[in-house]
């Protein structure tokens, strides 16, 4: 049975902050081979609900390097997983710049309309605006960036609503 469950916005951005430049050993280091910042934001989005989905088809897993969901390493994975998701795991929905907070994550798009980097929300300022949002990534890896100095053609801001944990159910 599926329950839902508080997304601790708190615990995924002192995670982000703790290893905004440095790799938990416990996740493989993409940073070689096509980018690690999709899976560093998954740790965060993780260390905030304690639940995954291990669903074959379209999950948000990781096992080990060889095993895990494409959602928990791909940029437009993550994006589908977290507007579709309807399972266990964390969940949000497409935002703006104005209704963004701490723990949601950013995505950013180039010029040639292509998805090409996650972040997570570590802060923000009124007014809610590039210059007064700071965020946390890998590859480039940084910790508590202004959102304005990366360069975008335009962003995908998706807030986080909550989690769902499965719960065993005794009769």
């Amino acid at each position: 049975m599926l329950i839902e469950t508080v997304y601790d916005r708190r615990a995924a951005v002192i995670y982000a902050l703790n290893w905004a430049f440095a790799r938990n050993p416990r996740f493989y280091d993409f940073s070689d081979i096509g980018g690690d910042c999709t899976n560093y934001i998954s740790q965060c989005l993780y260390a905030g609900c304690g639940a995954m989905n291990y669903s074959q088809e379209n999950g948000w897993y990781y096992i080990n390097s060889d095993d895990r969901a494409p959602a928990w390493t791909g940029v437009n994975f993550l994006r589908e997983f977290l507007l579709t998701n309807r399972g266990t795991g964390v969940y949000g929905e497409e935002s703006t710049l104005s209704e963004i907070q701490r723990g949601d994550i950013i995505q950013l798009i180039n010029s040639q309309g292509r998805f090409y980097h996650t972040v997570i929300v570590s802060s923000v300022l009124y007014p809610k605006i590039p210059q007064n949002i700071f965020v946390c990534a890998h590859t480039d890896d940084s910790r508590n960036r202004r959102l304005s100095t990366y360069n975008y053609a335009d962003i995908f801001p998706i807030h986080i609503i909550g989690a769902r944990k499965e719960i065993s159910v005794e009769n």
